[in-house]
């Protein structure tokens, strides 16, 4: 991956796309294209862009390399382009990890936590397949649904959107056996971004997410949630039911708002410093959120978790 330092990135109106405006393309291909362009013209438009380390050599231009790292005193000489190769620079390993449980059908915005979280996913991919990396898929719910293996060729974005593009109409979340099942499948060391509203108690994630780390794998956690998951700004009395399970409760949203918010807050906490431990990294993004935001984490991500020291192999024993 050509490894940009992402120090800076401009949010003026106009460079990031309204979510609910983005929802209405009903390509998700598309989509992931609107956010990806939109990215770069922000970024460009950043006085902080470049590469992250020293340079050490050349190599020969390739289609899409940036013409800024073009040495254009070594054309005159050789009247051959070549870029600047920098110490970092290498391609990436990514698998996408996406939650298709029932819960993630839920949505007060106009579109679901399924269809952010799809196209959070496809935009991840559609980026990482033009900076030359290997994409990966794989969706789950109480099992894994869809195994596509990181690959970089041509169609493979194509059908990696395509099984993005199915409903989430799975019954329930188990994170355990499908994250342990994933460690089984990608067995190439690489970054795996596990995209999930994380509806689960703590003690259920960790050993799900544990067997990943077994595998020398860097960890990116998106926690995925709605604005009305976040604020319960429900009005009046009414019966609530769980999507999953269909268990329902009458509640006066009112006399337990504050209860309610202090344990998302205190969940989301919990995940955070769990990731933490494990040497991973946690977002929490609604899904009001521009999706060029979140783009703009995970590369942020990438470049503290480059530099940290490796530890998954004691955690994993």
């Amino acid at each position: 991956m050509n490894t940009t330092r992402i120090q800076s990135f401009d949010v003026k109106a106009g460079t990031l796309v309204d979510p609910q405006a983005l929802m209405r393309i009903r390509s998700l291909e598309f989509r992931a294209r609107v956010v990806v362009d939109g990215f770069w013209s922000g970024l460009h438009r950043s006085p902080h862009h470049g590469f992250s380390v020293e340079f050490t050599e050349y190599r020969q231009y390739s289609p899409g390399d940036d013409p800024r790292y073009v040495d254009w005193r070594v054309y005159a000489r050789s009247d051959r382009y070549f870029v600047k190769r920098f110490e970092d620079e290498t391609n990436m390993r990514c698998n996408l990890v996406v939650d298709m449980s029932r819960s993630m059908s839920y949505g007060s915005v106009g579109y679901t936590k399924a269809d952010y979280a799809g196209t959070l996913a496809a935009t991840l991919a559609c980026f990482l397949a033009r900076q030359g990396d290997a994409v990966g898929l794989v969706t789950f719910d109480e099992r894994v649904r869809d195994y596509l293996p990181a690959r970089h060729r041509h169609g493979h974005l194509r059908r990696l959107m395509l099984l993005l593009e199915r409903d989430a109409d799975g019954v329930r979340t188990d994170l355990v056996a499908p994250l342990r099942r994933t460690s089984e499948l990608v067995r190439k060391r690489g970054v795996a971004v596990v995209i999930s509203d994380f509806l689960a108690p703590i003690d259920q994630i960790e050993p799900a997410v544990v067997p990943l780390l077994a595998c020398g794998h860097e960890v990116v956690m998106f926690q995925v949630l709605d604005p009305a998951e976040l604020a319960f700004e429900f009005s009046e009395p009414a019966v609530f039911e769980d999507l999953e399970s269909g268990r329902t409760l009458l509640l006066d949203p009112g006399a337990v708002r504050r209860d309610y918010r202090s344990r998302v807050e205190a969940h989301s906490d919990a995940l955070r410093m769990a990731c933490e431990r494990w040497n991973g990294t946690f977002f929490r993004v609604a899904t009001d959120r521009p999706i060029e935001l979140a783009l703009f984490d995970f590369l942020s991500a990438r470049h503290v978790l480059r530099r940290r020291p490796r530890r998954a192999e004691r955690v994993g024993r």
